[in-house]
């Protein structure tokens, strides 16, 4: 009698040879959760808020931005930024923080790099720095220029830094008028009209209005710098210390 086609396979197993255990597929590692969490311990995860938040920012603007999309950009669990930065504003206020800081820098490397020390050259250098950081760091400008987004009065770092550059700008303007260079003028006025002026050239970079008055794209740094100078000038007394000498025209 022949066998139905399976019996051979019932006949094995009663052979007592077990049969051979299959080999499960080995499991992918998971190293971006575990990079994540070592970057955490390691204190970095503030900065890698930031650094997310920034990202954000540039793809969809700040009104985009909450702390468990950061912590998401960032690779960390939703709950994990919010003991550094229990809310939006909080997280926003750190990026304030850092854009003031990067001001910063670049004030100490202009007045560093001023062509002498006379005050108004000095307070020259003041708005040249503001320029040039706006136009390197354009999504810390949107951020710290933009009030509804920061909460400045909690920031110590912010109203220290605030307060240091206009004591900065008001010392300057005061030894230029013990000098003799400062024409009369409002000190008190005058600084305000300053940050008006980089403050109103640095948005329309940052928003790309400049292109409007005819500047060409390479040209832009250039042409800022020389409003600024055409400020900086129009506060100069009529007798110059840095003049050339008249032309002669015997």
């Amino acid at each position: 009698m022949v066998r139905p086609s399976g019996s051979k396979k019932k006949a094995k197993r009663k052979s007592g040879k077990p049969a051979p255990a299959r080999r499960s597929a080995p499991r992918e590692p998971a190293p971006a959760k575990t990079a994540h969490r070592r970057r955490y311990h390691h204190g970095n995860l503030r900065e890698a808020l930031i650094e997310a938040t920034l990202r954000l920012i540039e793809e969809s603007g700040p009104e985009s931005v909450t702390v468990r999309q950061a912590a998401t950009r960032a690779g960390v669990s939703s709950g994990a930024p919010f003991r550094h930065f229990p809310t939006r504003t909080a997280l926003l206020t750190a990026v304030a923080e850092q854009a003031m800081a990067r001001f910063r820098e670049e004030i100490v490397t202009a007045l560093d790099q001023a062509a002498h020390d006379e005050p108004l050259a000095r307070f020259y250098a003041l708005g040249t720095a503001y320029l040039r950081w706006a136009s390197r760091n354009p999504t810390h400008f949107r951020v710290i220029s933009d009030p509804s987004l920061v909460d400045f009065e909690t920031s110590e770092s912010l109203g220290r830094n605030n307060a240091e550059i206009r004591e900065l700008m008001a010392r300057l303007l005061a030894e230029a008028q013990r000098d003799g260079l400062l024409r009369t003028v409002d000190v008190t006025l005058a600084p305000v009209a300053a940050s008006a002026l980089v403050y109103g050239l640095a948005r329309m970079y940052v928003d790309g209005h400049l292109s409007q008055w005819d500047i060409e794209p390479d040209a832009v740094g250039r042409q800022m710098q020389a409003t600024l100078h055409l400020f900086t000038d129009s506060l100069r007394a009529n007798v110059r210390t840095d003049a050339p000498p008249a032309p002669n025209t015997n």
